[in-house]
């Protein structure tokens, strides 16, 4: 047996065949889709990290993520609409580039999952937090709302959130395309009203000194470091990728969806981006005593952002939990920026029910494949959905949600994704090598330069990450590595000559 043995793409593709889905979805619905699954993290939970990471010039930073998401973009577009089945990055791998390449992937991928709803999980905690302020006057003990990292104990509102979104998918929660569009429309009227709001009231000298921490500092400070964190706001758009199988004319549909959804979202990150910059808050880090920067998420700019609201000074941006809301309060729109934190609470809790249901979903892929035991996959008889998975996957992100900062999981979470890009990238290179006759639906233009300008902008988003962070990826993929080793490479129904 090989460890580089590939899954046949003409046997996936006739799996698909046998159960391909209804072709239903048209443009303006996947590109729904795609704004639907990117808006709803990032943007309402990584302003004022981004802020304390390059101030102003966080808005090139969401220039910077979104090229790369949208180079990425094309690689997915060729690949979804040649093989329109489930598991996206992990099984383009499995079909280019060979088993062990497609394990770590989905190893990977794990990060993007469950560590991105971890996260999300904590960004929401902070406008609950938020609201229970706002409109009750109720302020939860630190210790209760802060992870050690963050001087407290645990974050309590986002393990009740977790466990509590765990349970409804143990036993059985069906999400509508009604439901998502309506939440699309919440989120997007949520930042439409935050510009319309905002950006009128900027002005030119809160922008100065635009790049304050220049374009890389140290421990992941500057524009690329801020660009290598709120690539998180862009996570998601692969959504539309893995619809190809539903949509009418994939080759058109996928692409243009794909791109349209980028592009729509990094505008509004854009203009929301400048309206907080440009608040009387301004965007500029908060630093020590001593004017030496601290690091997001960290105990010491918690205590020096309670140093400053005790001295009778407005919370800085960069220290706020609920950015967008905190910056209308404070020019002059309070009932509307507590609108704007309610649309948040409702719409985040969505984003954590995605991510868990879709890590479990890969999990379930991967112990389907032989790779993980499957017993795992077991549906249960009752609920009818792998809740051992699910319980598993919920428990994690729990975990996670109740002792990080809502930073580090975002660039834990970003150091998986952006190894799923490299490897997207490199299977579409190496497929347009291996099999160059095979029917393209879609054709990425100029390959040869949007594949490699990928792997090179992941490359150095991974490296802008902090130091920590970009270590946790290797050591996750050591161990998946040896889990492979273990089970996966002996119990595999490829190895086994059994058809998938």
């Amino acid at each position: 047996m090989s460890l580089f043995r590939v899954k046949s793409l003409d046997v996936i593709l006739a799996t698909a065949e046998r159960k391909a889905l209804h072709r239903s979805l048209g443009f303006v619905q996947l590109t729904l889709l795609g704004v639907g699954a990117i808006i709803g993290t990032g943007i309402f939970v990584l302003t004022s990290e981004a802020a304390q990471k390059a101030g102003p010039g966080m808005m090139i930073s969401f220039l910077v993520a979104g090229v790369v998401c949208a180079v990425a973009a094309l690689c997915y577009s060729e690949l979804a609409a040649m093989i329109p089945v489930s598991g996206s990055a992990y099984t383009y791998t499995y079909a280019v580039m060979g088993e062990v390449a497609a394990w770590l992937v989905g190893w990977a991928l794990v990060l993007e999952y469950a560590v991105s709803a971890s996260a999300v999980a904590v960004g929401w905690s902070g406008y609950f937090t938020g609201q229970l302020e706002g409109w009750f006057g109720v302020v939860l003990p630190p210790a209760l709302v802060n992870g050690p990292y963050a001087g407290g104990w645990i974050n309590m509102p986002a393990v009740v959130m977790c466990l509590l979104i765990t349970g409804l998918l143990m036993i059985g929660t069906r999400e509508s395309m009604r439901v998502n569009a309506v939440l699309v429309i919440v989120k997007a009227l949520a930042l439409g009203l935050f510009v319309l709001l905002a950006v009128p009231a900027m002005r030119l000298p809160n922008f100065h000194p635009f790049m304050p921490m220049g374009w890389a500092g140290g421990d992941g400070a500057g524009v690329f470091g801020a660009a290598a964190s709120i690539f998180f706001a862009y996570i998601g758009f692969d959504a539309v990728s893995t619809a190809a199988e539903e949509t009418r004319d994939p080759q058109r549909t996928v692409p243009r969806a794909l791109i349209w959804s980028l592009v729509i979202c990094t505008a509004f990150y854009v203009l929301v981006a400048a309206g907080a910059t440009g608040s009387p808050l301004g965007a500029q880090p908060v630093t020590s005593a001593t004017g030496s920067w601290l690091a997001p998420g960290s105990v010491a700019l918690s205590r020096r952002c309670s140093a400053i609201i005790a001295g009778g000074a407005l919370e800085p941006l960069a220290c706020s939990h609920e950015a967008l809301a905190h910056v209308l309060r404070v020019i002059g729109h309070p009932a509307i920026g507590n609108l704007i934190g309610l649309a948040a609470f409702f719409a985040l809790p969505s984003v954590v029910l995605v991510m868990i249901y879709g890590q479990a979903r890969m999990f379930f892929v991967m112990a389907r494949d032989g790779l993980l035991p499957q017993r795992l996959a077991r549906v249960h008889p009752r609920w009818k959905t792998p809740h051992l998975i699910t319980a598993l996957t919920g428990i994690g992100v729990t975990l996670g949600a109740a002792f990080f900062p809502v930073g580090k999981l975002a660039d834990i979470c970003n150091a998986g994704t952006l190894f799923a890009f490299v490897a997207v990238a490199l299977s579409a290179m190496i497929l347009r090598r291996t099999d160059p006759a095979r029917a393209r639906p879609f054709r990425v233009p100029a390959l040869n330069l949007i594949a490699p300008v990928t792997i090179i902008g992941c490359i150095i988003l991974y490296w802008r990450l902090p130091f920590d962070a970009r270590m946790v990826l290797p050591v996750w993929g050591l161990f998946g590595l040896i889990l492979y080793l273990a089970y996966g490479y002996r119990h595999s129904r490829v190895g086994r000559g059994v058809e998938v």
